[in-house]
């Protein structure tokens, strides 16, 4: 059964990076190769089939596809809660359809890949159980490694998975609500270090 992962605007002249469940990413360029006179993504009708962006294993499955983005760093999240930021220069340009490369060095301890994307430093980056429990981080605070690492741990699972990730604009912590006091509500002011 096939289904689609992910739709972007580009410009015809861009990068792609596509990651899949068992840790593997590629990141091919979409336009014409002129030295080989090729196409990466060849313009082609909407109602077709396309052509293919990757090789994958039987066992393994497309869970991300984005455009590289200038400035941001690549984030990779695990069904385990594991995160790591890295440089998109670790992931280097190679043709499309190929095997690709690790994009970590993802175990049982670690969990399989759910996320594989962009974040900038004034982003956070929100994960979610699939039991419901949310958690929101500065991008910031997430470790910048090399590619081909585990991370550290982002989330603490406890007989659950991380199953959505995303990544949204980042905000200051709220005000928190103490109780209340003669009929009115008291607060304790939160500030950012």
């Amino acid at each position: 059964m096939c289904e689609l992962v992910s739709v972007e605007f580009t410009s015809g002249q861009d990068q792609i990076l596509l990651g899949t469940r068992k840790g593997k990413c590629i990141k091919f360029y979409e336009g014409l190769d002129e030295e080989k006179g090729t196409y990466g993504l060849k313009p082609i009708g909407r109602d077709t089939q396309g052509v293919k962006a990757m090789d994958l294993d039987d066992d393994d499955k497309l869970i991300a596809m984005t455009v590289v983005k200038e400035n941001s760093n690549v984030l990779t999240i695990t069904s385990n809660g594991y995160g790591k930021l890295s440089d998109i220069s670790d992931y280097r340009l190679q043709g499309r359809a190929g095997k690709g490369v690790k994009a970590g060095n993802f175990n049982e301890k670690t969990g399989e890949l759910v996320y594989l994307g962009f974040v900038k430093e004034d982003e956070d980056v929100m994960l979610i159980t699939d039991n419901g429990i949310v958690i929101r981080v500065k991008s910031t605070d997430i470790s910048k490694v090399g590619r081909d690492t585990q991370g550290v741990i982002i989330m603490r699972m406890d007989k659950t998975k991380v199953s959505t990730v995303a990544v949204v604009p980042h905000e200051d912590e709220e005000e928190i609500v103490e109780g209340e006091e003669n009929g009115e509500v008291t607060t304790a002011e939160t500030t950012e270090e």
